[in-house]
């Protein structure tokens, strides 16, 4: 069930027609304070007139206090991450969603600005961000170089990247499969047969506070090797205690 919490659609402002409005749908769950700094971010395209869905898998801390005083929506759903950001959509009224993480900041600017938008019918239908991360370690670098190369290698986009897509496609697809881990990778190869992805022309900025947790190297081999194992067959049940044993397990 998806329960509504906030609502301040009488703060948005209309966008032009020519133009998409943008429906943010960020899956939260104990993210306060990479909340807080997405605030300042997100009200900017508040203010042009797009939409920011905020749906929280059942935070212990202040993450839908905060989400209410800048979001559009904020929503609470069953927890796990395609689960979330498929009840986000459900409840969005733009004509482009974006997934983003609470710890990916969009650039400056708007849609139009990251990528050519002519308005017709040849309009992109699905892509994703190059990304940076906001460390000034040569390591990073090379990390998001490697991030970046391999999506655009294999048309496959993470979540860190704020995989977009055109509502209609997405409905069209039937969303994100119900999985526990590599919701973004299934969603891809589904689409990449449908049409090629787009990749924007700014970048996103993701926090680096996952890779500091551990040695950022291992983190890079742990991820490949899920990757690998996901690919191989091994079910996203079966893999997402290697990924995080505090992640939810309740699926069906």
């Amino acid at each position: 069930m998806i329960a509504p919490t906030r609502g301040g659609g009488d703060r948005d402002r209309v966008v032009s027609p020519l133009l998409p409005r943008l429906s943010i749908i960020i899956p939260v769950r104990n993210e306060a304070q990479a909340l807080t700094i997405q605030k300042n971010t997100l009200i900017p395209l508040r203010n042009r007139g797009h939409e920011v869905i905020v749906v929280d898998g059942g935070s212990l801390d202040a993450s839908v206090e905060i989400a209410g005083s800048f979001a559009t929506q904020v929503i609470v759903s069953p927890p796990g991450r395609a689960r979330q950001m498929n009840a986000g959509a459900q409840v969005a009224s733009g004509s482009v969603l974006i997934f983003l993480h609470a710890d990916v900041l969009l650039p400056p600017g708007d849609f139009t600005d990251w990528l050519p938008w002519s308005g017709d019918g040849d309009a992109p239908v699905w892509g994703f961000f190059p990304i940076w991360l906001d460390s000034p370690k040569r390591l990073y670098r090379l990390i998001a170089a490697g991030i970046n190369i391999r999506a655009h290698a294999t048309r496959v986009a993470s979540g860190d990247q704020a995989l977009w897509v055109r509502r209609d496609c997405f409905e069209q697809m039937g969303g994100f499969a119900e999985i526990p881990l590599m919701e973004d990778i299934e969603l891809s190869k589904r689409l990449r047969k449908k049409v090629p992805p787009v990749a924007c022309q700014s970048p996103v900025t993701a926090s680096v506070r996952r890779w500091n947790q551990g040695h950022p190297i291992r983190l890079v081999i742990r991820m490949w090797a899920l990757r690998i194992a996901y690919a191989c067959g091994i079910p996203p049940r079966h893999l997402v205690a290697l990924y995080d044993p505090s992640y939810p397990r309740d699926w069906s």
